[in-house]
């Protein structure tokens, strides 16, 4: 099987990808014509891909989240490759192949990670605290086994949401070590509840965003965490107007940092500040390995990262060792 990252201009493809995406469109012509704007994905990336000539079993056919059997010519397009695919099939049973076999996902199995995130909130030593993020977790927790972090931004993969918070919990670790001033007990909830509702927001299938729900379009993850911590307190009979409840939503409600960014405060808590920044440095540097990881072999700089002010990022050569 060809990987989609080793795809070059001109390479005639054939094999077995997941259909990622398939919008019915129309071209500029006069008269229009119908054509499919596909994106079909493997491990090791993705690739937008044209089927031009579109009938009307066609239409009833290919839809997203399944596997299709594609033969195709690489070719360029502002300087970007795509797939001008000439013929496709569904995949069979006999085929031999599974939709896991072509869904990118954390490189650290789900079970491990939930497994981390639910040791670490029973480390909290606050009684009151510990209880909040354990409620919270347990709302989520069949999903945390799958679900990506975000659409496309960062971490959008199978259980990419357990893996960011595992990682920023590494980072958190560190800095409250290095800064004793900060409370460990608030940096840990605050890294595992900050993204704990996207599961709520999102509709994913094998670590693929589809669309958002509705209460996610209305309400989003950072307000419906913050519900949730309230939600907590009341089921466990905790004054909802304490100190440590409403830092506890702080943490959740500043954590993007800026309004544009969906956060209707900023930071005011040392762990709050902490948190915000742990959780960019993550998302900004699994971000930049993204890229690398998916870029063509014979490419020496990344497309556009989308969190980094969309700046493409060099890949230095690797020198032979022997």
């Amino acid at each position: 099987m060809t990987l989609i990252r080793t795809f070059t201009d001109g390479d005639e493809i054939t094999g077995f990808y997941l259909l990622k995406k398939a919008d019915l469109k129309q071209t500029n012509a006069n008269p229009s014509k119908e054509y499919f704007d596909f994106v079909i994905a493997d491990t090791s990336g993705e690739i937008p891909a044209k089927m031009w000539e579109v009938s009307s079993a066609d239409k009833e056919t290919y839809f997203p989240m399944m596997l299709v059997k594609v033969n195709g010519l690489v070719q360029m397009y502002r300087e970007k490759p795509q797939l001008k695919i000439m013929r496709i099939r569904k995949a069979t049973e006999e085929d031999g192949y599974s939709l896991t076999d072509f869904v990118r996902s954390a490189p650290i199995q789900p079970i491990d990670l939930v497994h981390i995130i639910k040791k670490t909130a029973s480390s909290i030593q606050d009684g009151d605290i510990q209880s909040i993020v354990q409620f919270c977790i347990a709302k989520v927790e069949e999903k945390l086994m799958h679900y990506p972090a975000a659409k496309g931004m960062h971490h959008a993969y199978y259980a990419g949401l357990a893996y960011h918070i595992c990682r920023m919990l590494e980072l958190g670790e560190f800095i409250a070590k290095q800064r004793p001033f900060l409370n460990q007990d608030l940096i840990k909830a605050g890294i595992i509840l900050h993204d704990i509702a996207k599961p709520e927001e999102m509709i994913s299938e094998l670590g693929v965003v589809t669309d958002y729900s509705f209460r996610g379009k209305l309400l989003g993850h950072i307000s419906m965490a913050a519900n949730w911590i309230i939600e907590a307190a009341v089921a466990m009979g905790m004054d909802t107007t304490s100190e440590k409840l409403v830092i506890l939503q702080h943490l959740v409600l500043s954590h993007h940092n800026l309004g544009e960014w969906g956060s209707p405060v900023q930071p005011q808590v040392p762990e709050a500040v902490a948190l915000h920044y742990i959780d960019q440095l993550d998302a900004k540097l699994q971000a930049v390995e993204d890229a690398l990881d998916t870029m063509p072999d014979n490419e020496s700089w990344t497309s556009p990262i989308r969190v980094i002010e969309n700046k493409s990022i060099y890949r230095m050569k690797r020198e032979n060792t022997y």
